[in-house]
């Protein structure tokens, strides 16, 4: 494990304080799972992008014009 500073607004601290405390668990665990949710939902994004980059561009007018042929605006 590496040590970190990190500086928490006072609300977000009290609330992990509780957290902590209700989940019988470490602010420094919590956090850590915290980073590693938001790393891999990152993750999840970039190769969501990565499969859509093949997908046909469509203007917003043409988009526009979709929808309306479709009679849904």
């Amino acid at each position: 494990m590496k040590r970190a500073t990190i500086y928490l607004e006072e609300d977000l601290h009290h609330a992990l304080k509780l957290k902590s405390v209700e989940a019988n668990q470490s602010i420094s665990h919590l956090v850590n799972d915290a980073i590693r949710i938001t790393l891999s939902e990152d993750l999840s994004d970039l190769s969501d992008v990565e499969q859509r980059q093949q997908e046909k561009t469509v203007s917003y007018e043409e988009f526009l014009q979709e929808l309306k042929s479709r009679g849904q605006i």
